[in-house]
């Protein structure tokens, strides 16, 4: 099987407003695929139109190989789709949201009953089967939207931040969930905030800002590319760093508020340049670098609503 969406100059337009311009993308079987991106840089739009809910203003679209404008219905028969916010039933239980949400399907009930177990076991939510969903955890929710999804044997997963608001344990939690329906051949893609989700699932991402992506290619490469292998962070009482003088401390160096990051490929070397030029921070740390230094240095650091 080729490719199972490809995007070529896609476009998508809300009157004057350009949310996608012309993006070009592919989006290969058994990967796990990422849309990074500050808010309104085009991520939802994108995937809605991926999704068959939303036509596009421009461009071309194949999805699992046919034009969501004219084979939607059969596309997201296909798909399996993990909305940011739960649309979970809560007039139904645990067990009746997997069996009934796999009725519209049209899916044979000797069947539905043996998936709806599997489900619910690789959702951890066996013991909870019969239980209400309104009082379940972020965590568990968000584990049964994605065992929802998986009701029809998806060729196809979209993920909407699927860990958003959840606290660390359910993230990672969550995470395991996602690595090991990878590991099983399915293919995912996932829009996130969170940079160090991205660092760790996915093979390859694009980031998008205004409208247009900006780079792309595995977390490893882009980190490789974009920034230096290690990052120096020095702090200072607030302000005092203006009066720091950093020139030739290494490849790249930022200013921030309390503190100068000093990108270099050996952290060690540069923080040694720093005591030797008599700058005595209140602080120092030598990190590698990660997704997000090189998410803030394509989209920068100011707020974006």
């Amino acid at each position: 099987m080729g490719e199972l969406v490809h995007a070529s100059g896609l476009e998508k337009r809300f009157d004057d407003l350009e949310a996608v311009r012309g993006i070009d993308f592919d989006v290969e079987p058994g990967e796990l695929f990422g849309f990074l991106g500050p808010n309104g840089a085009g991520k939802s739009s994108t995937m809605r139109m991926i999704g068959c809910v939303s036509p596009r203003s421009g461009g071309k679209l194949r999805v699992l190989g046919m034009d969501p404008e004219t084979e939607g219905p059969r596309i997201r028969a296909r798909l399996g789709v993990v909305p940011q916010l739960d649309n979970l039933d809560f007039e139904l239980n645990v067990r009746q949201n997997l069996y009934i949400y796999g009725r519209y399907f049209g899916l044979p009930r000797p069947y539905l009953i043996e998936k709806t177990a599997e489900l619910l076991e690789f959702a951890q939510l066996t013991e909870r089967a019969n239980d209400d969903v309104e009082p379940l955890s972020g965590g568990m929710k968000r584990r049964l939207s994605i065992a929802r999804s998986l009701i029809n044997e998806p060729d196809l997963m979209l993920l909407d931040e699927p860990t958003t608001g959840l606290d660390p344990q359910a993230r990672h939690v969550l995470w395991d969930k996602l690595f090991r329906l990878k590991q099983a051949g399915v293919t995912l893609i996932l829009t996130t905030h969170y940079m160090d989700e991205a660092e760790q699932l996915c093979d390859r991402l694009v980031v998008l800002d205004g409208g247009r992506i900006v780079a792309e290619g595995s977390p490893g490469r882009l980190i490789s590319r974009y920034s230096t292998r290690e990052v120096v962070e020095l702090r200072f009482p607030p302000g005092d760093q203006d009066a720091v003088d950093a020139s030739g401390l290494a490849d790249r160096v930022e200013a921030l508020p309390d503190r100068l990051l000093l990108y270099a490929d050996d952290g060690d070397a540069a923080l040694a340049h720093v005591h030797a030029r008599g700058i005595h921070p209140l602080s120092s740390l030598v990190r590698r670098s990660t997704l997000e230094d090189v998410f803030l240095r394509l989209t920068g650091r100011s707020l974006v609503d």
